[in-house]
């Protein structure tokens, strides 16, 4: 992958302290609207397979996977309250992945991975994204949705100064470079109707890039 995929300034964020220290409380909100909640949810009913390995990046105390039962379902995230709240997780573990990008996981073990608006946050995510390539199994999937949300203060430039389709090609173009076979890109501008109105109003959109490792990684 070339060097010059992302610049010093890509990279830099508004607010550099600790990351930790910013996540250290709990947030026990919905950071998504229903109508996206519901959305990812159907995607990953459409991609998920029961009884497989699961791993859920950056996730929280909210879980978007569909009622089928997994062989396990593996958290990660920055808040420990969050995670011990997600009933879904099986375990756990707290790591800073703009400090560190090894993950605690053995080769080819994982059958997914996903990412909720988490990736807006990473630094490197081409080592991230590396680190996943190695964690999945052959033909595994990759799975990274995201909507226009964000603590625009602890993210990089390169995603604060990008538009909605830009940040799709900035995604595709890092998973691309480390090797993932980019399978699909959705883009949806939802429409949602809550129960005290009669018209519907715009929701927060969905934007998700899945890739598949390939079998000769």
């Amino acid at each position: 992958m070339s060097k010059d995929l992302l610049s010093n300034y890509d990279r830099n964020k508004i607010d550099s302290t600790d990351d930790i220290l910013f996540y250290s409380q709990p947030r026990f909100v919905y950071h998504l609207d229903i109508f996206f909640r519901n959305r990812l949810t159907k995607l990953y009913s459409s991609q998920l397979n029961p009884n497989s390995i699961v791993l859920d990046m950056m996730s929280s105390w909210v879980s978007h996977l569909p009622n089928l039962k997994f062989k396990k379902v593996i958290g990660h995230g920055m808040n420990i309250q969050e995670l011990e709240a997600n009933k879904r997780l099986d375990s756990f573990w707290n790591q800073d992945l703009n400090k560190n990008q090894i993950l605690p996981l053995e080769n080819s073990s994982v059958d997914y991975c996903l990412i909720v608006a988490g990736w807006q946050y990473l630094q490197f995510p081409e080592l991230v994204s590396s680190e996943i390539l190695r964690v999945l199994k052959p033909h595994g999937k990759f799975i990274i949705s995201f909507s226009n949300r964000a603590f625009w203060n602890k993210s990089p430039n390169i995603w604060v100064n990008s538009d909605d389709q830009g940040r799709i090609d900035y995604i595709s173009r890092v998973l691309k470079s480390v090797g993932w076979k980019i399978d699909s890109v959705i883009a949806e501008y939802l429409k949602g109707q809550s129960l005290f109105s009669l018209f519907k109003s715009q929701s927060d959109p969905f934007f998700s890039v899945i890739a598949t490792k390939p079998s000769d990684l």
